[in-house]
C-alpha cells in the first residue's frame, strides 16, 4: 500500500519536475507581477461595479450579481490569456531537444516527466484562483450570488486551465515547436471561441412565443463564455429541462446540464493529449536529422550554377530584410495569401448567402460580427508576436550583434523595422476592411436591390430600421486598424529591446495592449452609448468597439442612432482624432526608444 501511495504522490505532489518548476518559477519576479496585476484589476473591477445611486439593500444585491458576473467572465477571459504564458516556458524550453534529453535520462518515467509538467506549470494558474476566491466570498456578502455560483465559475476557469496546459505539454514534445507555440494557442483559441459563439447565437431558441429567454444549444457546453452563461444568466439563457423517459442519458447531459458535460468533455481531452505526450516522449531521443528534399537539392543545384536572380533592396534595408526572412518560406507566403484568399471569401460568402435568402438580416449581422471580431484579434495577437520577437530573437541568434558594427543609425533601424512589420501584416489589416467595406456596399446598393438589408429594433425609446453594417463606420475602419497596428508594432518593438528573452517581451508587450484595449474597450462601451455625437469618437478609439458600432450601432450608439444628425461627421471626427493619437504615440515611443537604443542594447548584448 506504501508502495502504492508513494507512486501515485511521484505523479504530482511530490514530483521532481513539478517540484523543480514550482520552486524555480516562484523565485521569478515577473510571475509574481502578473499574479499581482491580474488580482489588482480584479479588485478595481469589483470596486466599479459595486459603485451606483441607491444603497438599498435590494440595490446592493443587484450590484453584488453584477459584480460577480463581471468578474467571473474577467475570470475565464484571464485564464484564455494567462495559461499559454505560464505554459510557455513548456513549449519554449522544455521543446529544446537538450532539456528533454535530460529528462529522459533520469529515473523517471514517462508519464512522470508529462504529469509533472502538467502540474508544476497549472500550479500557478491554481493560484490565480485562490487568490480570486476572496472577492467571490466579498460579492455574497451583499446578497445576490448564490454559493453554487462561485462553485461553478471556479470549475469553468479550473477545466479551461486542465485543457489549455495540456494541449501546452503534447505541443512541447515536438522539436519543432519552438517559442511560436504560444502565438499558435491563442490564434486557435481566437478562433475557436468565435466560431462556437456565432454558431450558438444562430442556432437559439426562445422557451416560448415572444419571450426573451432562450434554450441552451449544442455548442454551450463547447465554449466556457456559454457555459458560464449558462449558469450565471439563467433569465435569458436556461439549461433545457428533460423527463428520465423524454430523452438519452447524453442529451440530458449535453443540454440539460452544460456545467457537467463541460467538466467531463474536458477532462476527456486532457486525458487524451497526455496519453499522447506520454507515448511521444521517448521519441525525442531517438530523431535524427531530416533528409534533404528534392526541392532542396534542386535549390542548392541552382545556386551551385549561379541561377539565382539578384534581389533588390529596399531604402531601408532593415524593412527589406524584415519582410524578406518573415516571408523566406513558400508555407509562410502560402498562409499570408491564403489568409487573404480566404477571409475576402468568406466575408463575400455569407452576402451570398443572405442575397440567395439562407440567411437572414439577424444571422448575418451575428456571423459578420463574429468573424471581423476574430480577424482583428488575430491581427492584433499576430502583430504583439512579430514586433515582442524582432529584436530579441536577433539577440538570441547574434545577428544584432553584427548590425551594431554597419553604419545603421537606431532611428532608420527602427523605422526599418516597424515599415517591415506593418508590409508584413497588410493582409491582417486587409481582410477585415474588406469584409466591412463589401458590407457597406451591400447595404448601399440595398442588398444588389434584393433588400432586407435591415432589422428593426429599439433604439432607446423609438423603433428603427437599422442596417446590418453601418456604412459611415465600416470606411473609416481601415485607417483606424491600421494605426492602432502601428501602435501595437510599436510597442511590442520597445519590449523586445529591453527584455532578454522572447518570452519575456512578449509577456511584456501583451500585458500593454491587453489593458490598452481593456481600458479603452470598457470606456467606450459604457459612455459612448449615451452620448450622442461623442459615442462614435470614443468607438473609434478602439478597433473592436468601432466593429461592434459598425455592425450592431443599436446596442452601441443608440444616443446617436436616435438623433443621426451628425453621425456621419461624428465618425470622421473622431477617426481622425484616433489616428492622430496612435501615430503621436508611435512616434513619440519611436522617440524614446531611439535616444536609450544603444546603451539598451549594448547592456543586454551577448545575452542568450
Amino acid at each position: 500500500m506504501t508502495r502504492l501511495l508513494n507512486w501515485l504522490l511521484a505523479l504530482g505532489p511530490t514530483n521532481a519536475v513539478a517540484l523543480r518548476i514550482v520552486k524555480g518559477a516562484s523565485n521569478r519576479t515577473r510571475h509574481l507581477m502578473i499574479r499581482s496585476v491580474y488580482l489588482g484589476v480584479l479588485m478595481v473591477l469589483v470596486v466599479i461595479s459595486l459603485l451606483g445611486p441607491g444603497g438599498s439593500m435590494k440595490d446592493l444585491a443587484q450590484r453584488g450579481a453584477s459584480a460577480f458576473t463581471l468578474i467571473s467572465y474577467g475570470q475565464v477571459a484571464a485564464i484564455c490569456l494567462l495559461t499559454p504564458i505560464f505554459m510557455g516556458g513548456a513549449i519554449a524550453q522544455e521543446s529544446n531537444r537538450k532539456t528533454w534529453e535530460i529528462l529522459l535520462t533520469t529515473p523517471l518515467t514517462s508519464l512522470q516527466i508529462i504529469l509533472g509538467n502538467v502540474c508544476g506549470r497549472l500550479f500557478f494558474v491554481m493560484v490565480l484562483l485562490v487568490a480570486i476566491f476572496p472577492l467571490f466570498i466579498v460579492t455574497q456578502i451583499f446578497g445576490g450570488v448564490r454559493g453554487e455560483s462561485v462553485v461553478a465559475s471556479l470549475q469553468i476557469s479550473f477545466v479551461v486551465a486542465l485543457v489549455m496546459g495540456s494541449i501546452a505539454i503534447a505541443l512541447s514534445v515536438f522539436r519543432n515547436a519552438g517559442k511560436r507555440g504560444i502565438f499558435i494557442f491563442y490564434v486557435a483559441v481566437v478562433l475557436y471561441l468565435a466560431a462556437t459563439f456565432a454558431l450558438d447565437r444562430v442556432s437559439r431558441e426562445p422557451i416560448a412565443v415572444g419571450s426573451n429567454t432562450q434554450w441552451t444549444t449544442v455548442w454551450t457546453p463547447l465554449n466556457p463564455f456559454l457555459t458560464l452563461e449558462s449558469v450565471l444568466l439563467t433569465n435569458r439563457y436556461r439549461p433545457q429541462g428533460f423527463s428520465q423517459s423524454e430523452s438519452g442519458v447524453f442529451r440530458r447531459l449535453w443540454l440539460g446540464d452544460p456545467l457537467q458535460a463541460q467538466l467531463y468533455l474536458s477532462l476527456v481531452v486532457a486525458f487524451v493529449f497526455i496519453v499522447y505526450a506520454t507515448l511521444r516522449v521517448r521519441l525525442i531521443g531517438t530523431r535524427t536529422e531530416v533528409v534533404s528534399t528534392w526541392w532542396s537539392r534542386l535549390a542548392h543545384h541552382l545556386n551551385l550554377k549561379n541561377q539565382r536572380t539578384a534581389r533588390h533592396v529596399w531604402q531601408n534595408p532593415i524593412a527589406w530584410w524584415e519582410v524578406n526572412l518573415r516571408l523566406a518560406t513558400p508555407l509562410a507566403r502560402f498562409m499570408r495569401w491564403g489568409f487573404l484568399f480566404c477571409g475576402c471569401v468568406l466575408g463575400a460568402a455569407l452576402l451570398g448567402l443572405h442575397y440567395g435568402g439562407v440567411l437572414n438580416t439577424l444571422a448575418l449581422r451575428t456571423f459578420l460580427a463574429a468573424v471581423v471580431i476574430s480577424e482583428v484579434l488575430l491581427a492584433v495577437l499576430l502583430a504583439v508576436g512579430v514586433s515582442a520577437t524582432a529584436v530579441s530573437r536577433e539577440r538570441e541568434d547574434g545577428s544584432l550583434d553584427l548590425l551594431l558594427t554597419t553604419p545603421i543609425q537606431p532611428g532608420a533601424y527602427l523605422s526599418g523595422k516597424l515599415r517591415g512589420l506593418i508590409t508584413v501584416l497588410w493582409p491582417m489589416i486587409a481582410v477585415p476592411s474588406i469584409t466591412l467595406l463589401l458590407g457597406a456596399l451591400y447595404v448601399l446598393s440595398n442588398g444588389l436591390g434584393a433588400g432586407d438589408i435591415t432589422t428593426l429594433e429599439l433604439v432607446e425609446t423609438t423603433q428603427m430600421n437599422v442596417p446590418f453594417v453601418l456604412p459611415i463606420a465600416a470606411s473609416v475602419f481601415p485607417f483606424v486598424l491600421t494605426a492602432f497596428l502601428a501602435f501595437v508594432v510599436m510597442t511590442g518593438l520597445s519590449w523586445s529591446i529591453k527584455s532578454n528573452g522572447v518570452i519575456g517581451g512578449t509577456v511584456g508587450a501583451l500585458g500593454i495592449i491587453v489593458s490598452v484595449m481593456t481600458t479603452i474597450g470598457l470606456c467606450g462601451a459604457a459612455s459612448g452609448g449615451s452620448i450622442a455625437f461623442v459615442g462614435p469618437m470614443l468607438n473609434c478609439l478602439s478597433p473592436l468597439n468601432l466593429v461592434v458600432a459598425t455592425v450592431s450601432p443599436a446596442q452601441a450608439i443608440p444616443a446617436s442612432m436616435q438623433l443621426q444628425s451628425g453621425l456621419t461627421m461624428s465618425f470622421l471626427w473622431g477617426a481622425t482624432l484616433s489616428v492622430a493619437l496612435y501615430v503621436g504615440f508611435t512616434f513619440g515611443i519611436h522617440a524614446a526608444i531611439k535616444r536609450t537604443f544603444m546603451m539598451t542594447v549594448r547592456r543586454l548584448s551577448g545575452l542568450k
